[in-house]
């Protein structure tokens, strides 16, 4: 992927996953910087209002910090109908959410914005849906046992063992690990970091 600009690109964003992912498409961050914001959803908002927010202010943030740089961000969302599963920080949060997705379809809705050093901005939101085949119990003490669920929405992460839980996918798969890599690409095209 050839850049236009000698600009520099900042990865919002502490995720590994985020990171191999534009690593796979040949685009390699100058910097990781973690935005520290609060991810708690406001009142009354949807998940897909949720994800694109969190993803703007993310991208507003180190871009404030960063004003000479291009300023990626993502955040991902889990959801259970109008329910967002937390980002389980505990084995029992994920037992929770894994009880929860058993047998069941979810959403993961992903927002992804890019800050330019010329003032503009630009996001969008990917929504995929998921269905999880019946989980038996040694199913999930198994998962949790790995530890994998750690720190991520909705308890698990699709490109490990959960992987196996997948039943159907429809939408992103890249979108669903962390990072939409097609509407990444076109963000930051359409912002200059990149030639068409």
């Amino acid at each position: 992927m050839a850049k236009t600009t000698h600009q520099r690109l900042v990865l919002a964003s502490a995720s590994p996953r985020r990171l191999d992912l534009l690593r796979q498409i040949g685009l390699a961050p100058d910097e990781i910087v973690a935005a520290e914001i609060d991810e708690t959803p406001l009142k009354n908002e949807t998940p897909r209002q949720t994800a694109l927010r969190l993803a703007v202010a993310k991208a507003a943030k180190v871009g404030q910090a960063r004003p000479d740089d291009f300023v990626l961000a993502a955040d991902t969302v889990v959801a259970v109908g109008t329910r967002i599963l937390p980002k389980a920080e505990s084995e029992a949060e994920g037992r929770r959410c894994l009880e929860l997705l058993s047998g069941r379809a979810h959403r993961v809705l992903t927002g992804v914005a890019v800050c330019a050093p010329d003032g503009r901005a630009a996001s969008r939101l990917v929504e995929s849906r998921l269905r999880f085949k019946r989980l038996s119990e040694a199913e999930v003490e198994a998962y949790l046992s790995s530890g994998e669920g750690i720190g991520k929405a909705g308890g698990y992460g699709i490109q490990g063992r959960a992987g196996a839980f997948v039943l159907s996918l429809q939408g992103s798969y890249p979108a669903v690990v962390g990072l939409p890599l097609y509407e990444t690409v076109n963000l930051l095209r359409g912002l200059g970091f990149l030639r068409a």
